[in-house]
């Protein structure tokens, strides 16, 4: 495939796009230059002048969940306990999905005035099993009809971290509740129209198992690396997998990602380990400061047993404690990868982080959700949170992404939030963690470029996403969200053309 006449933007000298032509022979990137010739047959672009980025990533998706969300009850914006109750009634009342579990997401309850409780549910629901998973995926809210149905014992309210994760799998069982290959086709079509070419899937089982299917049945092309958890960790040594490995059947797209481990909660359901306490009172009953899901002898022991085995680590960090701990856990393994998150953190952490090559993979939507519940519950370490600009200045890698379905796998918000971090009309929040729009650009490319031997994976954009006529952060940050995709390619592949 040879794309022709395309504005090729450097990302990193900072100097003007350079009009070339792009070939990409065998899924790879052969030639950049200008008024390239190709043999006979060749299938040609006409790039029409448009600017060039390479293929973007989202570095952090729950592929499965994020499917199966858009078919739930949605329960965004709920203030109160009651509100959600609300919403239930509503959806048994219309009789949808008659006689199967109602699956219902997206719930905020750090906020409320209180949790929700079973027996509430039990009222409204009767024997009708209804399962509630909150927006940031760290809790579940479940009447004794589900609870039965998924083996879990009684209880009086929400289930959270470990013990909800340990369900939430289990909640692939339940008739109707897992989607089907077929069923990631159109939703992975919108990730190319959006200029994805490749994701990080943290799905909490089988993503290394799924994916081969899923890509069989016409699914993208799109490049996926798939993770594992703990507890399929002998799976995938029996398998004899490594980070980077392309995984059996994987049409040379899918490869075996990092190991993932969860080591403490969210902001959003007051369990962010954090080392003082929450700003209103107990983040939980018994855990003023949020909870660890590890012990430091555990966290410690899975990293050197994924080092020794040739696996990343994507180790999933929120509070400050919880990162210094992350840390620790690196520098004492010697393992590799990076810490998911990493929202609020402290300088001396960064700086570690930096000097032991750690990866950040953040997701800047996040602080647009979480910015008021932030200075509610973490006050004035509100400065510390999402410190993007403290993290690039002092060397860490960063990669961004969604962590759908928690926020939308749009990687041109991810970027507006980082480069002006409000989703409303007040100014940016603690706009000093601003980045740049090329330094956020930079960050959503997997460390790739339109350059030889990189894969053929190419966007081609109507507009220049750099717009130097873009007088500040707000402005910069509306030219990346209007963002318009022409065309998408994976691999010498068109996954979208709106030309």
């Amino acid at each position: 495939m040879l794309v022709r006449g395309i504005r090729v933007i450097d990302l990193d000298g900072g100097s003007p796009a350079r009009t070339a032509d792009v070939l990409i022979e065998g899924g790879s990137i052969t030639a950049v230059g200008p008024e390239l010739r190709v043999s006979a047959g060749a299938a040609e672009i006409d790039g029409g002048g448009r600017w060039a980025i390479p293929g973007l990533w989202d570095a952090h998706v729950h592929a499965s969940q994020w499917v199966r969300s858009a078919t739930m009850m949605p329960l965004a914006g709920a203030t109160r306990a009651e509100d959600v109750i609300q919403r239930v009634v509503a959806r048994l009342r219309a009789g949808v999905g008659e006689g199967r579990t109602v699956l219902g997401f997206g719930y905020r309850s750090a906020g409320w005035p209180r949790p929700g409780s079973v027996a509430e549910l039990d009222a409204i629901s009767g024997d009708r099993p209804v399962v509630l998973i909150s927006g940031d995926a760290h809790n579940g809210w479940l009447n004794s009809a589900a609870l039965r149905l998924l083996g879990a014992p009684s209880r009086s309210g929400p289930v959270s971290e470990n013990e909800w994760f340990d369900l939430a799998r289990r909640l692939d069982r339940v008739p109707g509740a897992a989607p089907a290959p077929s069923d990631f086709i159109e939703p992975v079509a919108a990730l190319c129209a959006r200029g994805i070419t490749g994701l990080v899937d943290f799905e909490f089982e089988n993503s290394f198992l799924d994916w081969p299917g899923r890509l069989a049945t016409g699914v993208g092309p799109i490049r996926v690396r798939t993770a594992t958890y703990p507890h399929q960790l002998d799976l995938v040594i029996e398998a004899d997998l490594r980070s980077g490995d392309p995984l059996p059947d994987g049409l040379g797209l899918a490869v075996m990602g990092p190991l993932k481990i969860i080591s403490d909660g969210s902001l959003g359901s007051r369990t962010a380990w954090t080392y003082q306490p929450y700003s209103d009172g107990p983040a939980s009953p018994g855990h003023p400061c949020g909870q660890a899901n590890y012990s430091v002898e555990e966290l410690t022991e899975l990293l050197r047993r994924a080092r020794a085995v040739g696996l990343e680590v994507a180790l999933h960090a929120i509070g400050d404690r919880a990162n210094a701990t992350a840390v620790a856990a690196f520098a004492a393994t010697g393992a590799r990868g990076s810490i998911e998150h990493a929202q609020l953190i402290e300088q001396e952490d960064v700086q570690s982080m930096a000097a032991m090559r750690l990866r950040a993979s953040v997701q800047p939507a996040h602080l647009l959700d979480d910015r008021d519940i932030t200075e509610r519950l973490w006050g004035e370490r509100s400065a510390r949170s999402f410190p993007l600009r403290s993290m690039l200045d002092a060397g860490v890698e960063l990669r961004l992404g969604s962590d759908a379905p928690v926020a939308e796998p749009d990687p041109w918000l991810a970027m507006a939030a980082a480069v002006h971090r409000s989703g409303d009309d007040r100014p940016g929040w603690h706009p000093e963690q601003s980045i740049t729009p090329r330094e956020a650009l930079v960050a959503s490319v997997d460390g790739r470029r339109l350059a030889l031997g990189m894969p053929g994976d190419l966007v081609l954009l109507d507009s220049d996403p750099l717009a130097p006529a873009a007088a500040d952060s707000r402005q910069a940050a509306q030219v990346l969200k209007g963002m318009k995709v022409a065309l998408t390619v994976c691999g010498g592949t068109v996954t979208h053309d709106a030309r």
